[in-house]
């Protein structure tokens, strides 16, 4: 007699839901992956990963598609009003830039060549401790593991009535992909290295901050930052002559954003009481939304679906693993958020030679090595 194939229910498309998926699929479980959207399609537009989930894909063996199309900088370059700060080369840490959605369709490859069956179209709207998911259609199943990776409004964390704190900064985001015109853009400052991430910042006599990050051979990362009571700074599509005046070295990338639409994001933090119920375990933004200062929002998520997906997969019962998971590997995403939120509330980034210390614990992990945990004799 054959033993029966666990079987897992996802809500959410992202890069939790979809690395979680296939990291299942892969270990023997079927899984099916439920996206209320019509489509699966990644929004935002560029990211920056470390090693934790460049692991990740490794392990998943998605990793050689997403080199691919993407680049490692040759450095971390910070400005206060266009004079360096530092100029952090990363030695010996792993990391790569790239869009958003040259990783999502990754991972969206990864999960169907894995056998994951992937829903569009399909609202959960909530999920029972001992493993019923229920959708907007009034169907409902029954699953061995839940996974709620349904981002900061989660209808899975909801349903279950986990309490939560949200703190919300002063600052935010709008963030686009353009060309690179990197040829444009040494004419006006030929002695700068084009291809480096390079944060530009200003706090006087205004605060505005633009951070250049290079994706690909063609394809350029910027994220626009203001207070949220800066009206003209936050404004979409952006306030050309505003930016310019600033950041006049911008000026060519700075126009191509203008023609976007753009959409503000304030930055925010979400900690739960806790991340199971029974059968139900919650990752990604649904479970710890943090600001974006140490680019760890994807990270953390996608090392916590990998290691949640390997923790049930040896468990012997499903909500003891993952109550254990949870205090095994939150303390890693906790230090991610409480770093990122320090880092929003003093914008200490400013000043650079910011990758070092606990800035980089989280950046340094490697979520898939099964000695990660023990203590050394």
């Amino acid at each position: 007699m054959t033993e029966r194939r666990r079987h897992a229910e996802i809500s959410g498309g992202g890069f939790a839901g979809l690395t979680a998926a296939t990291a299942l699929a892969q270990m023997g479980w079927s899984v099916r992956l439920h996206e209320r959207s019509p489509e699966l399609r990644a929004e935002g537009a560029g990211i920056v990963l470390w090693n934790n989930s460049l692991q990740v894909l490794d392990k998943i063996k998605a990793g050689p598609d997403l080199m691919s199309n993407s680049m490692t900088p040759p450095a971390y370059e910070t400005r206060m009003n266009n004079v360096i700060q530092s100029q952090e080369t990363l030695d010996g840490i792993r990391w790569r830039t790239l869009t958003r959605p040259h990783l999502h369709q990754t991972l969206l490859v990864a999960a169907r060549e894995a056998g994951v069956e992937i829903i569009s179209g399909s609202e959960v709207t909530g999920a029972t401790a001992d493993g019923t998911i229920s959708f907007a259609n009034g169907e409902t199943a029954e699953a061995d593991l839940i996974i709620g990776a349904d981002g900061v409004g989660s209808a899975v964390r909801d349903s279950l009535g986990i309490p939560l704190e949200r703190q919300r900064s002063r600052d935010g985001i709008t963030r686009f992909l353009v060309p690179r015109r990197k040829a444009e853009l040494q004419a006006l400052e030929p002695d700068t290295e084009w291809d480096n991430v390079i944060d530009f910042w200003n706090l006087e006599p205004r605060v505005l901050r633009v951070l250049y990050t290079p994706a690909n051979d063609q394809e350029l990362y910027i994220a626009l930052m203001a207070p949220a009571a800066d009206a003209q700074g936050s404004r979409v599509p952006i306030d050309l002559d505003l930016w310019t005046s600033v950041f006049p070295q911008l000026a060519p990338v700075l126009a191509d954003a203008a023609k976007i639409p753009g959409r503000y994001y304030g930055y925010q933090t979400t900690r739960l009481d806790h991340w199971t119920e029974g059968k139900v375990a919650l990752i990604g933004d649904a479970a710890h939304a943090m600001c974006p200062a140490l680019a760890q929002g994807a990270g953390c998520a996608m090392q916590n679906a990998w290691t949640l997906a390997a923790a049930a997969t040896e468990a012997a019962s499903i909500p003891e693993a993952l109550q254990e998971w949870e205090r095994l590997e939150r303390p890693l995403t906790d230090l991610a958020q409480d770093r990122s939120q320090w880092y929003a509330d003093t914008r200490e980034m400013a000043k650079g030679n910011q990758f070092q210390g606990e800035t980089v614990t989280t950046a340094l992990y490697n979520p898939t090595d099964p000695h990660r945990h023990e203590v050394p004799a």
